[in-house]
């Protein structure tokens, strides 16, 4: 059996790849199972000066990534370059905090006469990273290189619509030196992929994409023999509050960025915002104005700032959710007419704002992956923490307010802070990973970390040692 990725523009075949068989695949199960245990043994500084030059190799690559890219998942050329920067970006924080993040834990304040404690981190064994579509590349060093560095080996499952980025990857770590069967890319059907799941090669599963799909990955490796750990990120409805006293113009703008960005296919876009009464009627005109100017249309072309969403039936999804919510009252504020690219039978999605909005509509509570937004009113700061609480998504939510100007309003941030349900809270930005802080989810966004010093702790056991020295 095999796969064939469609080009999102054109609706053309790009590349077709050949699943393994059951057998084969746990052939390089075992394969890479016998690399790690000698992989483990190379010393760190080894491992993280292969890291480096992997980010050599990658950054060699960075020419020739927009366009590739593009094909494969839609994203105007144009704004491809950004993720191999921040690709370069998370990956020399991991290899600067490796040493760090991966040292012994000593004791040695508090032990006895005699004695000496310590916590070593050892490497799992073989880890398996199932990447998404969306940013393929950021979420694969997310893991890949963390895993590798800390001792693992990986077998690294792309998705069917960018196969070519996670061969890529590989190259560049195959020219930077990292040993045969550490990085091995497998293309597999969802029945091989929940095969690998339940290998009791595999030690750990990262997996990033739907809640649906995540729920079938955790499931496998709850049915596989032994445990095994798994980290999943997932959906998200991602909020926003925009306080009485936010800079309308600056907000306005984010906001919007925030929202439409990559066609607003990312787990962390803003999907929904409250915006506080006395600033509503301001705020929703200036973002609709800043809406309409979006150019969609070929994501080759220079001038293209909006492209098409990932499949035809991502797509249709989209524009029923729209079409659900104006059957339920809601008013959508942007002239479809305006984007001529947008019509039916394309991947081509015009890109909405919805007013009259209620969280009885999909649109203000289910992931929508797609350039649409949602904007109530809101009169204080418990009700918009109680409507941002109201979904079972928890990844990110931002803040608006002027906390540079009025040190109150930086108070009542940080007591919003402690009120919200989500892994990360952001104060006047969205839509950002930081590599230095924890990326993680709650509730139906998942669980496990990855980045910072504790996406190095997901990828390795505790060891603890004590030491009796003084026997007489």
């Amino acid at each position: 059996m095999s796969q064939t990725t469609i080009i999102p523009h054109s609706q053309q075949p790009l590349v077709t790849r050949t699943y393994p068989s059951a057998p084969e695949l746990d052939a390089l199960v075992a394969r890479a199972s016998a690399a790690q245990k000698a992989w483990r043994a190379v010393p760190l500084e080894e491992r993280i000066a292969i890291g480096r030059r992997f980010m050599d190799e990658f950054r060699a690559m960075g020419d020739e990534i927009p366009a590739e890219l593009s094909a494969q998942m839609g994203r105007p050329v144009s704004q491809c370059a950004g993720e191999v920067r921040g690709t370069l970006d998370r990956a020399a924080y991991m290899l600067d905090i490796a040493e760090g993040a991966l040292a012994d834990v000593s004791l040695a304040d508090t032990d006895k006469p005699g004695f000496r404690r310590f916590i070593r981190r050892d490497p799992l064994g073989v880890v398996l990273v199932i990447a998404p579509w969306n940013y393929p590349y950021l979420t694969t060093v997310n893991s890949v290189l963390p895993a590798l560095v800390a001792g693992n080996a990986v077998l690294l499952k792309p998705s069917p619509q960018t196969p070519l980025t996670a061969e890529r990857f590989a190259l560049a770590f195959a020219r930077a030196g990292l040993p045969a069967g550490l990085l091995a890319v497998v293309h597999l059907s969802p029945e091989l992929a929940a095969h690998a799941a339940r290998s009791p090669g595999i030690a750990f599963v990262s997996f990033t994409g739907s809640v649906a799909g995540g729920r079938a990955v955790a499931e496998a490796a709850v049915r596989a023999e032994g445990f095994k750990g798994v980290g999943l990120e997932l959906g998200g409805k991602d909020p926003a509050y925009v306080r009485a006293d936010a800079d309308l113009e600056y907000t306005a703008a984010e906001l919007v960025d925030g929202a439409m960005f990559n066609a607003g296919q990312s787990c962390c876009a803003i999907e929904r915002i409250y915006v506080h009464e006395s600033l509503y009627d301001a705020f929703v005109a200036r973002y609709v104005e800043l809406v309409k100017q979006y150019k969609l249309g070929d994501p080759t072309q220079p001038g293209t700032n909006l492209g098409p969403v990932v499949s035809l039936a991502s797509a249709e999804r989209i524009r029923k959710q729209v079409a659900d919510a104006v059957k339920a009252g809601a008013r959508a504020l942007v002239p479809e007419g305006l984007f001529a690219a947008a019509q039916p039978g394309t991947t081509y999605v015009a890109p909405q704002v919805l007013v009259d909005v209620d969280h009885t509509m999909d649109v203000m509570t289910e992931e929508t992956f797609g350039p649409v937004i949602g904007i109530m009113k809101v009169s204080r700061d418990e009700e918009a923490v109680a409507l941002m609480n109201d979904s079972r998504y928890g990844l990110t939510a931002s803040v608006w307010t002027n906390a540079q100007a009025n040190p109150a309003s930086e108070a009542a941030f940080l007591e919003i802070v402690d009120k919200l349900e989500t892994g990360t809270v952001f104060l006047n930005r969205c839509d950002y990973l930081d590599p230095a802080l924890a990326w993680t989810g709650v509730k139906d966004s998942g669980r496990g970390v990855s980045l910072s010093k504790f996406g190095y702790d997901q990828l390795t056991r505790a060891k603890s040692v004590h030491m009796k020295i003084k026997t007489v």
